[in-house]
C-alpha cells in the first residue's frame, strides 16, 4: 500500500516502450516492453516499474538479473526462480564488491553499471524501492522494480 504522502510527491508519466533484443547464436529474438515513470523529487526513485508479464518475459529469454531484497527467511519461503536473495540490509555493500568476489558469493556475474536488466523486488515493494534507491546511489542508474505484491 503506497501512502498518501508519497502518492502526493510522484508526479506519474508512463511511456511505454517496446523493444526487441536478440537471444543466443540463432537469432531468436524476444520482445518486451516496459514502463518508465519519473519522480517529481529529485532524491532517487525508480526509473522504471516492471510489470509481472514483463518480467515473464524477460525470465524466459534469460534477459534479467533478479534481485530479491527480502530476509533469508521470506526468500526460502518461495522465491522467484533465478532470483538473487541480496537482503536490503546488505545491498550496499554487495553492489561495491569486485566482481570476482560478487561471483564467490553470489555464484552469478555481477551486475555492470551500465546494465539495463536489473530488477529490485520484495513482498509488497517498500524494500524494492529502497534498492533501487541503493543501486542508483551506487551507480546503477537503469534499475526497476517490480510491480504489485510477491507471495
Amino acid at each position: 500500500m503506497v501512502s498518501s504522502l508519497l502518492l502526493g510527491r510522484i508526479f506519474l508519466t508512463v511511456a511505454n516502450t517496446s523493444s526487441r533484443i536478440p537471444l543466443g547464436p540463432r537469432s531468436q529474438w524476444c520482445d518486451f516492453t516496459t514502463s518508465t515513470a519519473r519522480w517529481s523529487d529529485s532524491s532517487p526513485k525508480p526509473d522504471a516499474v516492471v510489470s509481472y508479464e514483463e518480467l515473464k518475459n524477460m525470465l524466459s529469454c534469460h534477459n534479467v538479473q533478479l534481485f530479491d531484497v527480502r530476509n533469508p527467511d521470506e526468500f526460502m519461503s518461495g522465491q522467484i526462480p533465478d532470483a538473487i536473495n541480496i537482503p536490503l540490509g546488505q545491498l550496499e555493500e554487495s553492489l561495491k564488491l569486485s566482481p570476482e568476489h560478487f561471483q564467490q558469493q553470489f555464484s552469478r556475474q555481477a551486475p555492470g553499471k551500465d546494465d539495463d536488466n536489473m530488477v529490485f523486488h520484495c513482498q509488497r515493494g517498500n524494500r524494492s524501492l529502497k534498492a533501487l534507491a541503493i543501486a542508483s546511489t551506487a551507480g546503477f542508474q537503469q534499475g526497476s522494480t517490480l510491480q504489485g505484491w510477491v507471495h
